[in-house]
């Protein structure tokens, strides 16, 4: 076993430090074991290919909805990346509003005001949502490492991205950040009350899994007029309004490229490890959910352009969702500029340069009015 010293773990990107071509880096594994240890890293290399996705890029995306309340059997539920259930996308709404409110963060209680609707000026708020997956290239067999769900519904939505460094000792990850997602969904359905609580979603789907391998997290509800949500790792999410971005949720890590994560047992952080946030919401606000996939690639102005062209010509979540994915994996295998990765990489005392290649999920959610919604808006 790695954690007795016999055999090395490394996570998705790492490699010699004293490398001078700028495409490799060595880093953390950003695994657990039993015993909480962390291993030493060992040498890899940085692939990057073609700038073009190629033909055979296994690119999964849509309109992914999953009406908890209305499914009797979870057994055949794909949660992504193993998507079974795609919707066209419908034309995207836009609406003018005021500056961003007040955050509210609690990175320990797990306490939410209940609400039985969500109400701005008597009109309901919805997400209207759509997805895009792209496994890195090196992963499409086992369809990659990351999982997500959206919830339609109870307006819920959910991203986990598995830890590459459990392959090396033969454990797919993938698979236990998709027994997280669809446990999260089961909670979600079990749910009595009339709003969501993402902290307790996440313990209970948490202790329902029991996959080898461990992830980040990050879940969002929409509940009266506010985004409540809970976010592990480098995962999260970005609120974008009059194409600028007013906020974005913390990134947890315990070094550089070695995110806090969920593991089975507990080898890991717990739930309640992550950052419980509320964010103020109205009409016309967008909200990007993603892996770091999409966050070590792009910056935020790169993300909110492409959402302000999208809803310019009318394009609905998912295909701004795929145009973030595109761009995202542009990036990954651009060597000649700099990322949100590369620069970290660097303040961390590391010589990189250019995009990091991964698993890229990217969850689009427009927020409108349930009339808007309802008519394709």
């Amino acid at each position: 076993m790695a954690a007795s010293g016999s055999k090395t773990v490394f996570g998705d990107v790492y490699a010699d430090a004293n490398c001078g071509n700028g495409l490799e880096l060595c880093k953390p594994s950003g695994v657990f074991f039993s015993d909480s240890s962390r291993v030493s890293c060992s040498k890899a290399s940085v692939k990057m290919g073609s700038r073009e996705l190629p033909p055979s890029s296994r690119l999964v995306c849509g309109n992914f909805l999953m009406d908890a309340m209305r499914r009797k059997n979870l057994n055949n539920f794909g949660v992504g990346p193993l998507l079974k259930h795609l919707h066209s996308p419908s034309s995207s709404m836009f609406a003018s509003i005021g500056p961003a409110a007040d955050l509210s963060f609690d990175a320990n209680s797990n306490d939410e005001q209940a609400v039985n609707s969500t109400m701005v000026s008597g009109r309901k708020l919805r997400l209207h949502s759509g997805s895009c997956y792209l496994p890195h290239p090196d992963k499409e067999a086992t369809g990659g490492e990351d999982a997500h769900f959206i919830c339609g519904d109870e307006q819920v939505i959910g991203v986990a991205d598995g830890v590459g460094g459990w392959a090396d000792v033969g454990v797919n990850a993938g698979l236990f950040a998709q027994e997280l997602m669809l446990n999260s969904v089961r909670a979600i359905q079990d749910n009595s009350k009339g709003s969501i609580d993402p902290a307790k979603v996440l313990e209970k789907a948490h202790s329902n899994t029991k996959s080898r391998g461990s992830s980040t997290a990050c879940i969002i509800a929409l509940t009266n007029e506010e985004l409540h949500a809970i976010n592990l790792g480098d995962s999260g999410f970005i609120v974008i309004r009059d194409g600028s971005t007013v906020f974005r949720s913390p990134v947890q890590q315990h070094g550089f490229n070695f995110p806090c994560q969920l593991e089975s047992g507990t080898g890991g952080d717990l739930p309640s490890s992550g950052q419980v946030i509320t964010v103020p919401v109205a009409p016309g606000d967008v909200v990007i959910t993603g892996t770091d996939g999409l966050f070590d690639n792009l910056y935020t102005n790169e993300i909110s352009a492409i959402i302000v062209h999208s809803m310019r010509v009318g394009l609905g979540p998912q295909e701004a969702a795929q145009k973030i994915t595109a761009l995202a994996r542009e990036r990954a295998l651009d060597r000649s500029r700099q990322t949100p990765f590369s620069v970290a990489a660097q303040d961390a005392g590391f010589r990189y340069y250019g995009g990091k290649l991964d698993d890229i999920t990217v969850v689009v959610s427009y927020i409108t009015t349930k009339a808007n919604s309802s008519a394709g808006i």
